[in-house]
């Protein structure tokens, strides 16, 4: 059962988006995951959604999942695009993964219109500017 995991404090693990151009040089907005420890993250899995209310109206997106085997210490991973028409819900990546035999777990919440280019920081590993979440 869940209440009998004990999960420690997601730490060094963050999510970011970030606004780059594609194969084809027309900019885009990605999501990425962030390992900033010098350790491997091991099964990682992530849930993402978008929820809120927009003009009075309800809105919910799919929920999507990701599986990656393995995220390198010191790197990231590209999680999926995502829409600047959802900028204005909540977005949602519910990240869990293992180090060794231990699971740790965290949800990140990107709040309705947080993801704008006053909020956009230099992220090193990533070598672009984007909105991160640690």
């Amino acid at each position: 059962m869940r209440e009998d995991i004990n999960f420690d404090p997601v730490e060094g693990v963050s999510i970011a988006v970030v606004n780059e151009p594609n194969e084809i040089n027309v900019p885009v907005w990605n999501v990425y995951l962030i390992n900033q420890n010098n350790v491997y993250l091991d099964n990682v899995l992530v849930s993402s959604k978008g929820y809120g209310e927009y003009k009075g109206e309800e809105i919910k997106t799919s929920i999507l999942r990701h599986m990656f085997e393995q995220i390198q210490p010191k790197s990231y991973a590209k999680i999926e695009p995502i829409d600047p028409a959802i900028f204005h819900i909540y977005n949602e990546y519910w990240v869990s993964y293992y180090i060794g035999r231990k699971i740790y777990d965290k949800k990140f919440v990107f709040v309705p219109d947080s993801i704008v280019e006053d909020n956009l920081i230099y992220i090193p590993l990533l070598g672009r500017k984007g909105v991160l979440h640690s």
